[in-house]
């Protein structure tokens, strides 16, 4: 189901999205913040939190962590083109991170980019900004790092879905504006993780992959 190629076309909305699953909390919390683009002004932005359901298991952190992003995105009264996780996509070992399993769901060009890698070896990278090497994993190209702010480490950007690995580079890079991480990710993370009030969770748990 997972596709690997594909261009953007023409982007209007890019929405950044993350996940926090506060310690000893038994909950899940995920954010989505919508921004225009090219001028990278928030849009709109969306939180939602649910108990945790599924336990923790390496490598399946999806089935833990997306039904609240998917609460999130049922809220949002706009359409992203574009999805930047603050997650990993091809870059796992099943080749099927957040923001593959969730591109998927929602049938949306998406990219993961993290701030450390899961899986992959990576060369030496360029100091200048746009630099990239090919993350490799058991033979396979899975991501790249990628220098987005000089002096200081790179980001891994996988394929989500939709979306080629050069075309994931080429997003991530116009959205990053001087930071490290892409805007729309890095305040999708600052929703996540401040503090707010408890909601409610839905009585019903969505269901992900049967």
């Amino acid at each position: 189901m997972l596709v690997t190629q594909g261009e953007p076309g023409n982007i209007h909305l890019v929405a950044g999205a993350d996940v926090a699953c506060p310690k000893g909390e038994g909950r899940v919390i995920g954010g989505i913040v919508v921004f225009s683009y090219p001028a990278l002004e928030v849009v709109e932005k969306t939180v939602a939190d649910r108990n945790l359901s599924f336990p923790y298991v390496p490598g399946l952190l999806a089935f833990r962590e997306a039904p609240a992003v998917l609460d999130a995105f049922e809220k949002l009264r706009s359409e992203p083109d574009v999805i930047i996780f603050d997650a990993q996509g091809y870059a796992h070992p099943r080749r099927l991170g957040l923001a593959s399993h969730l591109g998927i769901l929602l049938d949306k060009p998406s990219v993961g980019c993290a701030k450390s890698v899961l899986v992959g070896k990576y060369g030496q990278l360029g100091e200048e900004v746009g630099s990239t090497v090919p993350m490799v994993d058991k033979n396979e190209v899975v991501g790249a790092a990628l220098r987005t702010r000089q002096g200081v480490s790179p980001v891994f950007v996988s394929i989500g879905h939709k979306l080629s690995l050069e075309a994931a580079i080429k997003m991530v890079l116009a959205c990053c504006r001087g930071f490290r991480p892409p805007k729309p990710s890095r305040h999708a993370h600052k929703l996540v993780s401040g503090p707010r009030p408890r909601e409610q969770p839905p009585a019903a748990q969505l269901t992900l992959f049967q």
